[in-house]
């Protein structure tokens, strides 16, 4: 585990495992941890690097009371390529994660982007009132505006412990490990209510649709048939994204919105194959 510090002075913590060729920075969802990717550190291609971080307010690193909005985070993430001279990189975002590299995309491009590979998050999470309906469902939107609401004001309140561990189960289907639940249970407790619910609120009112045609680079869309996340969200980004490709994982092969930590081997198996 190593340290830098950001731009206005925030401590973040990340991990680096070193080796030849084009690394791999992997960026970890809301309220959850770089542990999420315990699996790929060691396990995607022999010898392959991979970086992973804790975004501000999450995990091992500090958790500040300022800066909790998606676009800060991408520039978190600026500042780590450059603390690490990664002059081109691949890019892997779960969730949120995937949304930090839109904003990184939005703000400064992609000349050091290699290949990108987007993990299970819809281009515009609340159904904004100004899209039609059938535009909402195409686009994967999780909740309306009032419901986004609901929830960050549940977050904040008495019982927003219970409601944000609630919130993690509805992400797994069918019969859930109890210790995978548990383990993504815990990682979600390190980020603290002043630091989850703005960026929560700030994340989930970001609408990514109209940077889908600009990405220029090669991707890959993973999608989950078990996942809270609709699939065919998935499809939708992957139709926008130029040569995008797309892979569902079915409900077989991992029934939640981490497969990675479900089914590893098939996760680092389709992301080696992409990224060689």
């Amino acid at each position: 585990m190593y340290e830098l510090t950001t731009d206005d002075g925030v401590r973040l913590a990340y991990r680096d495992s070193g080796g030849d060729g084009v690394p791999l920075v992997m960026l970890h969802g809301w309220g959850q941890t770089q542990e999420m990717f315990r699996h790929q550190l060691a396990g995607l291609t022999p010898g392959r690097r991979v970086v992973t971080v804790d975004l501000r307010g999450h995990g091992r690193s500090e958790k500040p009371h300022h800066g909790y909005r998606v676009a800060r985070l991408a520039r978190d993430v600026l500042g780590l390529a450059d603390h690490l001279g990664l002059d081109a990189f691949d890019a892997l975002g779960w969730s949120m994660g995937a949304s930090v590299w839109w904003s990184f995309i939005d703000q400064y491009g992609t000349g050091r982007i290699r290949r990108f590979v987007v993990v299970d998050q819809p281009a515009a999470v609340a159904a904004v009132p100004w899209t039609a309906p059938a535009e909402q469902r195409a686009s994967g939107a999780i909740f309306d505006v009032a419901g986004l609401l609901e929830l960050c004001a549940a977050l904040a309140g008495p019982d927003g412990a219970q409601v944000r561990e609630d919130f993690v189960r509805s992400m797994f289907s069918g019969d859930t490990d109890p210790e995978l639940l548990a383990f993504v249970t815990g990682q979600i407790r390190s980020t603290p209510a002043y630091a989850g619910v703005p960026l929560l609120f700030d994340h989930c009112a970001q609408d990514w649709r109209d940077l889908l045609p600009r990405i220029d680079v090669p991707t890959l869309v993973l999608g989950c048939e078990g996942s809270h996340v609709d699939p065919a969200s998935q499809a939708f980004i992957a139709e926008r994204i130029p040569g995008a490709e797309l892979h569902v994982f079915p409900a077989s092969v991992a029934s939640s919105h981490f497969p990675f930590l479900e089914n590893p081997g098939a996760f680092n198996a389709v992301v080696d194959k992409f990224l060689s």
